[in-house]
């Protein structure tokens, strides 16, 4: 019989092995990453293309491109499209990125000649009607105005605009003004530069049949190349905007950071963990628990295919902002100052280690794992050496990249309220 009366015994393993995916290269070097572990009849296909805001010729015709593409083919229009999907028990997810846009169609195995041929037509044949641009327009330019109420929405915008300039991909925003000033023009254009596949990711149980449908597919498809390049312009290290009906003021702090490739970026992962990256983290401990400030605060780590940011943000009562970004800078100042203490090391890479496991919980994820190192042209034993290096890591190494990278006067700050 069950003893209740008792714990269950504690045991901490950490390891993190991906499967090994299939990879098929197709003529024109466009490679199809299979993965076949799927205990579930259902299956995932996503392509991957170099058309992100890195790539645009025209503020926004990234976003209206993607937005657009299966609204329309030289076969169905959007209605026809949306009801064959949602019939046969399938879905399409275009999401367009900073880096890339990606096509994804969900289904059930049993469906997938039948759906697939349609998505094909919907990624190698839109015909971006008009009237469905113009109502995309519509829509991004009402949910603009509505945002750009919102503090913490221009809050984090004018950030990147500060840390890595105006014109910069990864600093620039869709105005309404960009967005007047598109054409379905435009977006017929962009798509043909810039829509060939980077790379084809397969997650489901196919057979030999299915398989070759897609690569006869794609055996004519050719891969897409071109290098393009920003520098960075960094502008004011601070900049407020003052709203006399607001009572919350949006904080955010930030600076360019070391990307995936570098030697420290994995230990600087765990020291934002510490710092703000979770819910046991410092800056909550401080500034919403013992001060009460705000409901919520985080620091992050976003890393993009060409750059990195790091960031901190909150939102504060007005009166309490000053107090807030005292606190914020405390924080950075006491990981620079004090080695972290064991107890409090060891809670958050177990924390650490344990999330990124249960994000390979399903293939779906483990696949995403395996497209980011692809993507980002990293080594097969990435995620290897980040379990590696964080369980190494120890409490003088962690203090001396705080006095390296989190130097608080480095940071820009943005208030907004």
């Amino acid at each position: 019989m069950l003893d209740r009366s008792s714990a269950p015994s504690f045991s901490k393993t950490f390891t993190f092995e991906l499967p090994e995916p299939k990879v098929i290269r197709l003529t024109g070097g466009l490679d199809l990453i299979f993965l076949s572990e799927v205990p579930q009849d259902v299956f995932k296909l996503e392509i991957i293309f170099d058309a992100g805001k890195w790539w645009e010729t025209k503020r926004g015709v990234s976003h209206f491109t993607a937005l657009t593409l299966d609204k329309g083919t030289t076969n169905r229009d959007a209605k026809a499209i949306a009801e064959y999907f949602d019939y046969h028990g399938s879905q399409i997810e275009i999401s367009p990125s900073y880096d890339f846009v990606s096509a994804s169609l969900y289904g059930l195995n049993k469906h997938f000649d039948k759906v697939f041929p349609i998505f094909w037509d919907v990624i190698t044949a839109p015909v971006f009607p008009l009237e469905e641009f113009q109502l995309q327009r519509e829509i991004f330019v009402e949910n603009l105005k509505v945002n750009n109420e919102k503090n913490s929405f221009v809050a984090s915008k004018l950030l990147r605009k500060n840390v890595f300039g105006t014109d910069h991909p990864y600093g620039s925003s869709v105005e309404e003004a960009d967005a007047l000033d598109l054409s379905t023009q435009d977006l017929v254009h962009f798509f043909s530069q810039r829509f060939s596949p980077s790379e084809v990711y397969l997650t489901g149980h196919f057979d030999k049949q299915q398989i070759q449908i897609l690569t006869d597919r794609f055996t004519s498809t050719k891969k897409g190349h071109s290098e393009k390049q920003f520098a960075p312009i960094p502008s004011s290290l601070r900049e407020e905007i003052t709203k006399e009906e607001s009572v919350q003021s949006s904080i955010r702090l930030g600076k360019r950071f070391v990307g995936r490739t570098h030697p420290d970026y994995f230990e600087l992962l765990l020291l934002n963990h510490i710092l703000g990256g979770y819910f046991g983290s410092r800056l909550m401990k401080n500034i919403r628990e013992e001060k009460g400030l705000t409901y919520g605060i985080y620091s992050s780590i976003n890393a993009f295919k060409n750059d990195c940011l790091f960031s901190i943000g909150a939102d504060v009562g007005k009166e309490k902002k000053e107090l807030a970004l005292t606190e914020i800078k405390r924080e950075l100042s006491r990981l620079i100052e004090q080695p972290i203490e064991a107890g409090e090391l060891s809670a958050a890479k177990n924390h650490f280690l344990g999330s990124l496991q249960l994000e390979v919980a399903n293939p779906f994820a483990c696949t995403d794992k395996i497209k980011n190192i692809r993507l980002n042209n990293l080594s097969e034993t990435f995620y290897k050496n980040l379990f590696a290096k964080i369980q190494a890591s120890n409490p003088d190494t962690l203090q001396a990249l705080a006095s390296r990278y989190l130097v608080p006067n480095d940071l820009q700050i943005v208030c907004v309220g």
